[in-house]
């Protein structure tokens, strides 16, 4: 626990979704706050639940956390922090340009790479010397899942970068006076996280072979960017107590595999290993026992099956349902680590399995679905947004579209233009927009990017809505966009994956709102990796599963009329072997 005890003042939790970055961030900032430091925990998460944990609402600001001295906690809003950027911006030029002018601005910055970035600008302040973190002992962070942090870690030098060249003053985001303004607010937010005595890197994974593969991706991205003070924290490390337990058994001797045999970027850092606990890390009390020496105790061996609610199906019939369709768009969302890939995968493969020609793609920077469905793929076509190929091309496009027409001045206008960090969002945004129209000739089966990061590609589409209904308005024809058919239940099914575990299922209930708010309507939820369904006998095991019953019946009762359970699996669902045991009937643990 040095990496603790000797903390520097920026502390970063990241890695892949659902491995446990908020209940690790929350346990060492109330630690620290506890031995006597002034600390402040920020969640840079779009789909933050840190509320939740801390069992109190967050705001922009620092709020003290009740029952904690000396500990503070907020959220970055990427929305609030957006629109309060656009005013900084825009406020300079009101009364000074033409009204016309001034809303030609403001339509620059209504899109979600301002949101991205505006979230960004809030970031570096809370790095600073001279923000709202400055009266604190220690930062810590509580990031998004990692493709998304790495994105938001490499814009300081991304910003530094392109405002050192931008000599024209103009930016994808308007007049960049703006962004000048904090140049150097930049440059010192490059040099705080690359120094190792300000900045500390937690490499959170779980001991299962994808969120360790992401933490090695991650580790050797992040020292490109200039991170190299990592230290890795596997959480969730399960011993069994009761060995008749086969389930028991095998998630414990995974667990030694894995851990003996760390990917080359892993085995050299120094590493803690957290044990798994009996209870979910909700509230204060959780959170000072998940990094406490004292034992956890779990109560005498389970005796009999867990009841699990009638109305649950197992997942072979949301395939019956879906094989159905020659053509139309699966989204498949959620909060990061819930299951979404391994879900897209299973439904996409049984569906391939049974004739129908599928093509399986995912929006998430840092999935990997070809090595989720193995070399055994069948008649899956299998494809991936990848961010760095989409800038590339669509900087190419845009310059053999509108450069020829452009003097020399213009074109390097252009260019620099290009060479914004905001080009990946709209570059990304357009190959999404090209998948969605492309499930009008073929079943697409999408796995998404963790749901802070969705809603903003959602986001992109409604504004994207907006201003094709606003320029095309009296001029007559039909015009189809992107959110039109996401609104769609006839082209576009929803499916919303989360784990039978209270801070899930209120992340999941969270985005099923937000969905209908821009008019889409969820089809199904999945409950996966469900301990009750899988009938454990190992104590801890059994205590967790009790746990699950209530969240499987929220499920049911309040959020979905289609409502379908994956039990947890002996080994990770990798292949058509794992991914086809997914679709094993929960029957057997219903009594």
């Amino acid at each position: 626990m040095s990496w603790l005890s000797e903390a520097p003042r920026h502390l970063f939790f990241t890695g892949k979704g659902g491995v446990g970055k908020t209940s690790l961030a929350t346990a060492a900032a109330v630690t620290l706050a506890d031995g006597g430091s002034r600390v402040l925990l920020v969640s840079t998460d779009p789909a933050s639940n840190l509320d939740a944990v801390l069992g109190v609402t967050l705001g922009r600001t620092p709020t003290p956390v009740p029952g904690v001295e000396r500990l503070a906690a907020l959220n970055i809003d990427p929305e609030a922090a957006a629109e309060a950027y656009r005013e900084r911006v825009l406020e300079p030029y009101r009364g000074v340009l033409p009204d016309d002018a001034v809303d030609g601005i403001e339509e620059q910055l209504s899109g979600a790479c301002t949101v991205e970035v505006a979230a960004f600008d809030e970031f570096t302040m809370l790095l600073g010397d001279d923000g709202p973190a400055a009266e604190y002992d220690h930062v810590v962070f509580d990031t998004a899942p990692t493709g998304h942090t790495i994105r938001l870690l490499r814009l300081p030098a991304a910003w530094n970068d392109f405002l050192d060249a931008n000599e024209r003053g103009a930016s994808c985001l308007g007049p960049s006076s703006g962004l000048k303004m904090q140049h150097e607010r930049y440059a010192a937010t490059v040099r705080a996280l690359s120094d190792p005595a300000c900045t500390l890197l937690l490499l959170v994974t779980r001991p299962e072979r994808g969120a360790v593969a992401e933490a090695a991706r991650s580790s050797g991205e992040l020292r490109g960017v200039g991170l190299g003070n990592q230290h890795l924290l596997v959480n969730g490390v399960f011993e069994a107590t009761d060995h008749r337990d086969a389930l028991a058994v095998a998630l414990e001797g995974g667990a030694r595999e894995i851990l003996s045999t760390l990917p080359e970027p892993l085995r050299d850092l120094p590493r803690t290993l957290v044990p798994l606990k009996s209870r979910n890390i909700v509230g204060l009390e959780a959170a000072r026992a998940l990094l406490s020496d004292e034992p956890d105790s779990v109560g005498a061996s389970g005796a009999g099956a867990v009841e699990i609610p009638d109305d649950v199906q197992r997942l072979e019939r949301l395939a019956d349902e879906l094989a159905g369709q020659a053509h139309g768009l699966v989204m498949v969302m959620g909060k990061g680590g819930v299951g979404k890939t391994s879900v897209a995968a299973a439904l996409a493969m049984e569906i391939a399995a049974r004739g129908s020609d599928v093509h399986l793609t995912t929006t998430d920077p840092a999935a990997h679905v070809a090595d989720v469905v193995g070399e055994d793929a069948g008649r899956l076509r299998i494809s991936r947004i990848d961010p760095e190929a989409e800038v590339a091309a669509y900087r190419k496009k845009i310059l053999e579209r509108s450069g020829r027409k452009l003097d020399e001045e213009g074109r390097a206008l252009l260019e620099e233009d290009l060479r914004s960090p905001c080009t990946e969002e709209v570059a990304v945004f357009h190959a999404f927009s090209r998948i969605v129209a492309g499930a009008r000739r073929e079943l697409v089966i999408m796995d998404t990017a963790p749901t802070g990061h969705t809603l903003l590609l959602l986001d992109s589409a409604g504004s994207y809505h907006r201003e094709v209904l606003r320029n095309t308005e009296g001029l007559g024809g039909a015009v189809t966009t992107p959110l039109m058919r996401l609104r769609d239940p006839d082209y576009t099914r929803i499916i919303i994956v989360t784990l039978p575990e209270t801070t899930p299922v209120l992340e999941a209930s969270a985005l099923a709102e937000d969905l209908r708010r821009a008019g889409i309507e969820p089809y199904a939820w999945v409950v996966n990796n469900s301990l009750a369904a899988a009938h454990p006998t190992d104590p801890l095991l059994v205590r967790r599963a009790e746990a699950e019953v209530e969240q499987i019946e929220k499920v049911v009762v309040q959020l979905s009329d289609r409502v379908y359970l994956v039990p947890r699996l002996e080994r990770e669902p990798v292949g058509r072997e794992g991914l086809e045991r997914m679709m094993r009937e929960p029957d057997a643990a219903r009594t």
